[in-house]
């Protein structure tokens, strides 16, 4: 008897610890996770046999799929951008967004400052720069950095 309810917690332990979710991430990678949740735009996860819950942004996750029932959710599109006038399609990330995502590039610049202008104009401006010169070179996501003197330093990220 005592070996019949050992075996049975075992195997109910194994199934309670197994991966019960598939991350695809837009680089083909996929991770067997057990999901968490999605919350401010990064998703939550932890990995087998473990409490210690990881993050990653939601732009570099494909989809969830739920191995139990095989339904997929889809997370986020995948974001090609090829050409200059593509800069509509670069979205501007914090820092803590870009965790998954693949650091290529670093540039730095003066922000623009017109006269009359409000401070949000010319940091609308900058951005829309920064965004510009991002999609020339094909990065779908960068991150602004600015810094007290009138400057900024970008990061773009891919995949």
């Amino acid at each position: 008897m005592k070996i019949l309810f050992f075996t049975l917690s075992i195997l109910f332990a194994n199934i309670a610890i197994s991966q019960t979710h598939q991350i695809t991430k837009h680089n083909g990678e996929q991770l067997d996770v057990n999901f968490i949740k999605l919350d401010n735009d990064l998703v939550y996860y932890s990995l087998n046999g473990s409490a210690e819950e990881h993050k990653i942004s939601k732009y570099a996750v494909s989809k969830i799929t739920n191995k139990k029932s095989n339904q997929t959710q889809n997370v986020s599109d995948k974001v090609i951008v090829d050409s200059k006038s593509d800069y509509k399609f670069v979205t501007v990330l914090s820092q803590d967004k870009t965790i998954g995502l693949k650091q290529v590039a670093n540039f730095s610049g003066v922000s623009t400052k017109t006269k009359g202008e409000p401070p949000i104009a010319n940091k609308n401006q900058t951005a829309m720069r920064i965004k510009t010169q991002s999609a020339s070179n094909g990065y779908p996501f960068v991150s602004i950095v600015e810094k007290g003197d009138g400057k900024y330093e970008a990061v773009a990220y891919v995949y």
